[in-house]
C-alpha cells in the first residue's frame, strides 16, 4: 500500500450522520457540531460554506465541500444571510433562543430542512466517531476544502442521494460504506490537484527509498522491524534511510513505525471481534501486556479504556 493509500484507508464510518437537506431562501445554518469530518455535496441549487477564518465557498450541483473539526462555519443561501439555525454537537438543531427545531425541520426519512419542497438540495454526511487512525488525515487537511464538479467525475453523489432517504433493514451500514467511498474518492481527487499547498508528507512521493520503507511499514506493521532490516529492505544504508526519512516525513523511521502501530491498534480496538491479544499480535507485540504498556505510554490510556471511550 502506498502512503496516500494508507492515509485514505482511514475513513470507516460507524453510524455516521447522513441526511438530505432541502431549503428555501432565506436560510443560514451555523455549524457548531465539531464533527471530525463532514462532507457537503451539492445536488440542486447553490449554497455557500463560510469558515470563520476563510473566504466563502460556493457549492453547486456536483460540487463538494469537506470540513474538519474543531472549526466552526456557516452554510447558507448567501454569505451575508445571518444564521437562524444552530447545529450543536450531536447534530442538535436549535434556533437562536435555544428551542429545538428537530420536529419542525424533519420531513421524511433522513430529509430535513425549512421547506420539504425547497429549490436547494444538498447531502450532508458527518463522521461522528472517526477512529484515531485518521489523526494524520485530519492534520493534512485545511479547515475547509472544495472540489468542483468540473474537476472530478463520480456516480457516488447520486448514489448516496438515492440511498440516503431509503428506510430499509441495514440501510445505516450501506450509508456508512457509501460515505467512506465518497470521502475517499473526493480526498484522492483533491490531493491529486495540490501543488504548493500539498501537505509536508506528500513530498516523499517519488522518493524510492522512503516510499519503499513506508510501504513496508504499512503492509506489515507486525514485522519485527529494526533500522537495519528496514534499511536493507528499502535498498539503502541505515544512515541514508534515517536522513531521508527524517527530512521528508518529519520523524525517524522507528518513531513513525511506533506511532503507526498505535494508530492501527486504536482503530482495531474499535472492532467488536478484536481482543487486546489479537490486536497486540497484529501490530507487532509479543504479549498483550507489552502492547498494553506501550499503548498507555503513547496514547495516555489503556486499550480497554480507549475502546470504552471510542464506542461511547
Amino acid at each position: 500500500m502506498d502512503n496516500l493509500g494508507g492515509l485514505l484507508d482511514a475513513p470507516r464510518a460507524r453510524g455516521a450522520f447522513a441526511l438530505r437537506a432541502v431549503m428555501s431562501s432565506p436560510w443560514s445554518l451555523r455549524i457548531l457540531a465539531e464533527s471530525p469530518l463532514t462532507l457537503i455535496a451539492g445536488v440542486q441549487g447553490e449554497l455557500w460554506v463560510t469558515h470563520d477564518d476563510g473566504e466563502p465557498i460556493c457549492v453547486g450541483p456536483g460540487d463538494i465541500a469537506v470540513t474538519r473539526a474543531p472549526d466552526h462555519y456557516t452554510v447558507a443561501d448567501s454569505p451575508t444571510t445571518p444564521p437562524t439555525v444552530f447545529i450543536h454537537p450531536g447534530q442538535d438543531c436549535r434556533d437562536a433562543e435555544g428551542n429545538s427545531l428537530l420536529e419542525a425541520m424533519t420531513h421524511d426519512t433522513r430529509t430535513w430542512g425549512n421547506n420539504a419542497n425547497g429549490p436547494t438540495v444538498f447531502i450532508v454526511g458527518a463522521y461522528e466517531h472517526l477512529s484515531d487512525i485518521s489523526d494524520r488525515l485530519l492534520r493534512s487537511l485545511p479547515p475547509v476544502l472544495s472540489l468542483s464538479r468540473v474537476d472530478w467525475e463520480s456516480p457516488l453523489v447520486d448514489l448516496l442521494c438515492d440511498e440516503v432517504t431509503k428506510d430499509e433493514p441495514g440501510q445505516a451500514a450501506v450509508l456508512d460504506r457509501l460515505l467512506d467511498l465518497l470521502v475517499t474518492a473526493v480526498l484522492k481527487a483533491w490531493f491529486s490537484q495540490q501543488d504548493a499547498n500539498r501537505p509536508e508528507w506528500w513530498r516523499f512521493q517519488g522518493d524510492r527509498v522512503v516510499e519503499r520503507a513506508l510501504r513496508l511499514i504499512h503492509d506489515d506493521p507486525a514485522h519485527a522491524w529494526t533500522m537495519d532490516t528496514l534499511a536493507t529492505a528499502a535498498g539503502a544504508s541505515r544512515a541514508a534511510l534515517a536522513r531521508r526519512f527524517g527530512d521528508l516525513v518529519g520523524e525517524p523511521p522507528m518513531t513513525f513505525l511506533k506511532n503507526w502501530r498505535m494508530a492501527l491498534a486504536a482503530d482495531l480496538l474499535c472492532q467488536p471481534d478484536e481482543t487486546v491479544g489479537s490486536v497486540a499480535a497484529k501490530v507487532g507485540y509479543a504479549t498483550p501486556y507489552a502492547f498494553s504498556t506501550a499503548f498507555k505510554r503513547i496514547r495516555g490510556l489503556s486499550p480497554n479504556e480507549h475502546r470504552t471511550q471510542a464506542m461511547s
